[in-house]
């Protein structure tokens, strides 16, 4: 059967179908302002009736302010990043935002693009991951007038708000947790830090840290694309294949150390006593493993939650550090 065009509904085909003006049926729309519950019944009716679905850009443009929050994310493939948009759309929807997101895949180049053209909707606020942007992206961001929300991250200069926590000083909590564990041969398996930069900077400071105590990174093994279980795993591998005898490895995250644990598993080697595990993010199923995953807890959800607060208040230009907290767990 041939799919059939019909003309769009208008507002105007509404209110002459509801028996009410344009300016009644966009109140009832809106949900604001004043109008009796009859009316709302029979506009609503006349809405289902007639199929009719509202034009929010446009009446974003002829509104005094934008009600939408516009996304743009490195990645959906683990709970991270769902989690920050978690707490944000509660908030939002308490106070009648929408959020809309897009999915970046770490490029760059991609997230500038994205930008622009949740730009062109005109919302009142663009939340990204990061301070690592490129130039025209940051110069878009600038000269939007919409508020710029940076996310999980503090080791940079902000365009606006900041909500999140230091990566660098995730990265040297987790060496000095390692080092005052006795561990002193360790080794890194991590994703591409080209692109996470936030995985970048923790990596750059657990080095540095190590290095500080005499105790340098023995080896590391860096894998291409994203993280995932199955990279832990062949990393890990990897890694052990070249030097034989580390007694400790630090991950990128928690799906990478989660992907380390199985392989120690499927080798028989004793986790921690011939090697410690250590991870990053405090996923739920770390701690569901039989020996609950060593790593840094990190506060997603409450940093999308407050990120919001920020901008439904329209808060003056802040940074928000939320720190971490360190679970000793049992892989370390």
């Amino acid at each position: 059967m041939e799919f059939k065009h019909q003309a769009t509904v208008t507002l105007a085909e509404v209110a002459e179908a509801a028996g009410v003006g344009e300016s009644t049926v966009s109140r009832v729309l809106r949900n604001h302002g004043s109008f009796s519950g009859k009316t709302r019944e029979r506009v609503m009716a006349a809405v289902e009736r007639l199929g009719y679905v509202p034009n929010r850009i446009a009446g974003t443009l002829a509104s005094t302010g934008s009600r939408l929050v516009a996304f743009v994310i490195p990645s959906l493939s683990n709970i991270v990043f769902p989690d920050v948009l978690r707490g944000a759309s509660a908030v939002l929807e308490q106070n009648r935002y929408q959020a809309v997101f897009s999915v970046a895949d770490y490029d760059p180049g991609k997230e500038e693009a994205l930008a622009a053209a949740m730009l062109a909707w005109r919302p009142a606020a663009v939340m990204l991951a990061g301070y690592e942007h490129t130039e025209g992206t940051a110069k878009m961001l600038r000269a939007s007038g919409c508020r710029v929300v940076e996310l999980l991250d503090l080791d940079g200069d902000a365009l606006d708000i900041a909500v999140g926590f230091s990566n660098r000083a995730a990265g040297r909590e987790s060496a000095a947790f390692l080092l005052r564990r006795g561990y002193r041969r360790i080794g890194y398996v991590g994703h591409d830090l080209n692109r996470d930069t936030r995985a970048g900077k923790r990596f750059s400071s657990f080095c540095e840290t190590l290095d500080a105590n005499g105790t340098p990174l023995v080896a590391h093994e860096i894998l291409g694309g994203p993280s995932s279980v199955e990279n832990g795993r062949l990393g890990l591998e990897r890694l052990l294949a070249r030097a034989t005898d580390l007694d400790a490895v630090y991950f990128s995250n928690d799906d990478m150390a989660l992907g380390g644990y199985f392989h120690c598993l499927a080798q028989g080697i004793a986790i921690p006593s011939q090697l410690a595990i250590f991870g990053y993010n405090g996923l739920d199923i770390g701690r569901a493993i039989p020996q609950p995953l060593s790593t840094i807890r990190t506060p997603r959800v409450a940093t999308g939650e407050i990120a919001a607060q920020l901008i439904v208040a329209n808060a003056p230009p802040q940074a928000v550090d939320l720190g971490f907290e360190l679970i000793e767990g049992a892989t370390a």
